[in-house]
């Protein structure tokens, strides 16, 4: 007999587009060094001045595989179904364990990661507010010598107005006093965000900067027991860089647990 899907089964997939995964257009990989890439990194770069981007088929053959659909047209997450399992794995264990305080995602795009926060807060009735921080405005210019290779500002896709993600939320009757809005650069707004401690930190800042900018903000008031994700540390170097060199300046040593080769977490001891 097959076992019937949860509305939280069945809300991941929706929030992800599941059912129409199969052939998808991705990015060019950031460490492919081929001279051809290089060359149609280049080209990608000023094409995304224009509106464009340059792009590759990628293939996924069976669900099995599917680890994340890459600007998705239709769907409110590209986060994959592993990590959106990850976040419910999480957002459990912290019922279980009676974690204090609230949930955030720092970089939403559309919402849908904090959309499926939010929906597992309400079904275990826990009390607890979804922060959701973005700038609503894509990512900033790179800061400095580290980042003058960094353009993600450009990824023009990235660009979600605040107003889309709160009607994200609203039409899955998610939007009421639970969610709370920062809007802004994350050196803005973190520093004097509205609370005092957090059970969930998730980092989606994808810059070196713009990931420190989250760490050295946040981190200090995550809960013990609480977890820190990083959605993109294997994907993308100045990402794993800001996370390796926060932790090792401030002696974190709890285990970094790998998601799906692209996101990790660990649990703060």
């Amino acid at each position: 007999m097959i076992e019937k899907e949860t509305y939280i089964d069945l809300l991941k997939k929706v929030l992800l587009d599941y059912h129409r995964t199969g052939m998808e257009y991705k990015p060019l990989r950031t460490f492919d060094h081929h001279w051809k890439t290089r060359l149609l990194k280049l080209l990608d770069k000023y094409l995304r001045t224009k509106g464009f981007a340059v792009v590759r088929q990628n293939t996924y053959a069976r669900p099995e595989d599917y680890l994340r659909k890459w600007g998705p047209a239709q769907a409110e997450t590209m986060i994959g179904l592993r990590r959106m399992d990850n976040i419910e794995h999480c957002v459990r264990e912290i019922a279980s364990n009676n974690i204090e305080w609230d949930l955030i995602e720092c970089g939403v795009w559309r919402g849908g990661a904090t959309i499926f926060m939010k929906a597992l807060v309400d079904e275990l009735e826990l009390d607890k507010t979804v922060w959701v921080a973005d700038s609503f405005a894509g990512l900033p210019k790179p800061q400095g010598e580290f980042e003058k290779d960094d353009h993600h500002y450009i990824f023009y896709e990235m660009i979600v107005p605040l107003e889309t993600v709160k009607e994200n939320f609203a039409k899955y009757g998610l939007l009421d006093e639970g969610v709370k809005f920062l809007k802004g650069w994350f050196k803005d707004t973190l520093p004097t965000a509205p609370f005092e401690k957090l059970a969930l930190l998730r980092a989606d800042g994808d810059m070196y900067s713009y990931t420190q900018d989250i760490l050295k903000n946040l981190y200090p008031k995550l809960s013990v027991g609480g977890f820190c994700i990083i959605d993109d540390y294997g994907q993308i170097l100045n990402c794993r860089k800001a996370v390796d060199d926060y932790r090792r300046e401030h002696g974190i040593t709890d285990k970094i647990i790998p998601i799906d080769g692209e996101g990790v977490y660990w649990k703060k001891s």
